[in-house]
């Protein structure tokens, strides 16, 4: 059956208190589906009755979540608990290493800024620190769920990593957790990469693995049947599902790792897509299409903003890096930037500044999340070297305001509404900020166009909170900017907007007819379903120490 440990789970904490059963998924490499079969598994056993939370100790990404709190974490962890149906916790991810550099990150401790480290400093100084921190989170997760599913992160053979591992085995043996090893057939090698690394690991780490899910299959099963036999035979250890490929789950990448996969391709061209776990989408496409670019930052964050365009029937997206990819797009968005004036270098060195200029000069449209809006400006003030060792640093001057970065870091959920001028109606929005940058405006007559406030998920006697002005845009709203991340969820804000460049072309303007926040739940209890239809789940539940459906 596999390893489930006899150890007394309550050897973690010295409290009385009856905790969760764990089961931990790793990969054999980095962009196997770890983050998402973690969501399928939180999925089924919340479907089933049980009180299920995500787990990962320490995630590097600079696709975030903002807390109902205004707290910050990997945006996988904040993804698996709206899976399972809950409000995500910085005990779900108590350390987030956000990249700055090549050697360096800013290290999140419990969803707020603690410094950069360099990697080096921060795996001799911070990690033992860091250690005890998810331990903690962990405890405190396993009080409150009857199952806790902790994700690891890239390899648990990386032989160089592993004396001071937090994230995978070591945590394993920490939440005494059997672990399932997930691979990917897609990229090939992936018997040779199991084996691998079931030889790189240690005795009682490899005792810990309890089967395997080979994800990404393209094809028969049938025809990979005598290769599934000898991994069985070869290991001892069981095959507990092959999860075919599946594109069009508009379910969140964790990083930049998987948009150009993923996302270049268009989610495989969305609509109509059909797999073997069924259709996924009744979606039509039209044969008008607006042309979008997004301008591919080095430094990308938080690209998930995105996502919904990728859902849109009238839509092509075209992620952009060079001059020469540019064509004639209708509409740009600059995304978020982990370091908003080292990208801006980027982007005039790239001959895109002055693309992006002489876009939105002629009449264009475009839009700025976050890092892009942020470039919009004149100047860009850096006196705490928060982002860069400039001091003052030139925005592409399109709108009269400043940047200034503090040394404090603004994370807050919002709600509001948007009216972008010209004949457009008032919109109701939400979203959350992740910014160091305060954006200081120069004229009196910048329009704003956004009203928001604190969106506060428990009650207080300051609930009532005052709008205030937000971002910015031109009198004709055809360029617009703004901290808010996750704008482009909000549907009828996003058709409207769409529908605004359709009428420039000429086209009739279409009904709202993506609710993509629905369309996510959906893809959350598609996933599950075809985790269901793949996977052994008696097996699972057996691994974890649970019942099974205790629905009734």
């Amino acid at each position: 059956m596999g390893y489930r440990s006899s150890i007394d789970h309550g050897s973690i904490t010295d409290h009385n208190t009856t905790i969760g059963q764990t089961l931990m998924v790793q990969g054999t490499a980095s962009d196997v589906g770890k983050s998402l079969i973690t969501a399928a598994l939180c999925r089924i056993f919340t479907q089933d009755g049980y009180r299920t939370a995500p787990f990962k100790s320490q995630n590097m990404s600079l696709n975030s979540y903002v807390t109902w709190d205004g707290k910050e974490i990997g945006r996988a962890q904040g993804m698996q608990a709206d899976a399972c149906g809950i409000a995500a916790t910085t005990d779900m991810n108590p350390i987030l290493l956000k990249p700055t550099g090549e050697m360096s990150s800013q290290v999140v401790v419990h969803g707020k800024p603690l410094r950069d480290y360099e990697a080096k400093e921060y795996r001799e100084s911070y990690l033992p620190i860091a250690g005890g921190i998810a331990r903690e989170s962990l405890r405190i997760l396993r009080e409150s769920y009857d199952i806790v599913v902790l994700e690891g992160a890239g390899s648990p053979a990386e032989i160089n990593l592993k004396d001071r591992d937090i994230v995978n085995m070591n945590m394993a043996v920490w939440a005494d957790a059997p672990v399932v090893l997930v691979a990917d057939i897609d990229r090939g090698g992936v018997f040779a990469s199991i084996v691998g690394t079931l030889e790189l690991l240690e005795p009682h780490e490899r005792d810990r693995v309890c089967g395997f899910v080979i994800n990404k299959f393209r094809g028969d099963v049938a025809l990979l049947q005598p290769g599934l036999d000898w991994l069985e035979e070869r290991t001892g250890k069981p095959v507990l599902g092959v999860l075919p490929f599946l594109p069009g789950l508009e379910l969140e990448d964790e990083d930049s790792l998987s948009l150009s996969g993923a996302k270049a391709s268009e989610r495989s061209r969305r609509a109509g897509l059909v797999t073997q776990a069924g259709p996924l989408t009744n979606m039509q496409d039209v044969a008008e299409k607006l042309d979008i670019i997004v301008i591919k930052f080095p430094r990308i964050s938080n690209f998930t903003d995105m996502d919904p365009l990728f859902a849109e029937p009238d839509v092509d997206v075209r992620f952009v890096e060079q001059a020469h990819e540019w064509g004639s797009p209708d509409l740009i968005l600059l995304p978020g930037s982990k370091n908003t004036i080292v990208d801006l270098a980027w982007l005039r060195e790239q001959g895109l500044a002055d693309l992006v200029i002489g876009h939105i000069v002629s009449g264009g449209r475009a839009a700025a999340i976050c890092g892009g809006y942020e470039m919009l400006g004149e100047c860009l003030l850096d006196p705490f070297g928060v982002e860069s060792s400039q001091p003052e640093s030139q925005g592409l001057g399109l709108f009269p305001f400043n940047i200034e970065f503090q040394s404090v870091k603004t994370t807050i959920r919002v709600e509001g509404t948007v009216r972008l001028g010209g004949n457009s109606g008032s919109c109701p929005v939400d979203g959350y900020e992740i910014h160091m940058g305060q954006m200081v405006p120069l004229s009196p007559d910048l329009q704003r166009p956004f009203l928001i406030r604190e969106k506060r998920f428990v009650q207080t006697a300051n609930s009532e909170d005052k709008f205030q002005p937000e971002g910015v845009c031109t009198q004709d709203g055809k360029v617009w900017g703004t901290f808010i991340h996750g704008i482009l969820h909000n549907d009828s804000f996003r058709r409207t907007w769409l529908n605004e460049a359709r009428v420039d072309k000429g086209w009739v303007p279409l009904a709202e007819g993506v609710r993509f926040r629905e369309r996510r739940e959906a893809a959350f209890d598609r996933l599950a379903d075809a985790a269901r239809a793949h996977l052994d789940l008696a097996r699972i539940y057996a691994i974890a120490g649970l019942k099974g459906d205790q629905r009734g």
